[in-house]
Formats: C-alpha cells, structure tokens, sequence
C-alpha cells in the first residue's frame, strides 16, 4: 500500500515544476499538459503516512516538453525514493497565438 501510495504522490503537481521558467503563475489554466512517461525507483523501505520530502528540478524546460525529477527523503534524511518525468506543454488559446506572433 505505502509503495502504491508514493507512486500516486509523484506523479502531483510534476510538471508545474517544468512550468516555473516560463512564469507558471503566467500561464496557468492556459496550457494542456501530459506525461509522457514517469518512473520511479524505490531504495529503501519507508511509509507514506509519515513525513516525506519530495525534492524536485527540472532541468531542463523548453520546446513543448518539460523533464522533471525528483527525489523523496525519510524524516532522518535517507533518500526512499525517486522519480522522473519528462511531460509535454502546450500553451492554449490567446497565450499560444501570442507566442506563435512573437516566433
């Protein structure tokens, strides 16, 4: 269940983080958006109903996709897990016809 419960938290709220160096304050709600893949390592034993960190970067942003990774650590610091995404971004409505102008 605990393993089942993390796969579930990774895969929240991902990609806004690939959104961040475009102004994801900006653009949200004016962009569609799906995972095009996700995985997920699993290092250690740990529980979901206890406190975890989940760490996450995108190193990478920009043509349409987005990478994201992350990383989970118990309460004491172990790293448990870690997880990563590579999505696709696609502005919508007037954010994308402003784009396609200024291309």
């Amino acid at each position: 269940m605990h393993l089942a419960l993390l796969a579930y938290m990774s895969d929240l709220d991902f990609m806004s983080t690939a959104m961040l160096p475009h102004g994801r304050n900006l653009i949200r709600g004016s962009v569609h958006g799906a995972s095009l893949d996700h995985s997920l390592w699993f290092h250690r034993p740990f529980r979901a109903d206890e406190w975890l960190l989940f760490a996450k970067e995108s190193p990478s942003s920009g043509g349409a996709r987005g990478f994201v990774r992350g990383h989970f650590f118990n309460r004491s610091g172990e790293l448990v897990a870690t997880a990563a995404q590579e999505c696709l971004i696609r502005p919508v409505g007037t954010v994308r016809k402003r784009l396609l102008a200024q291309s």
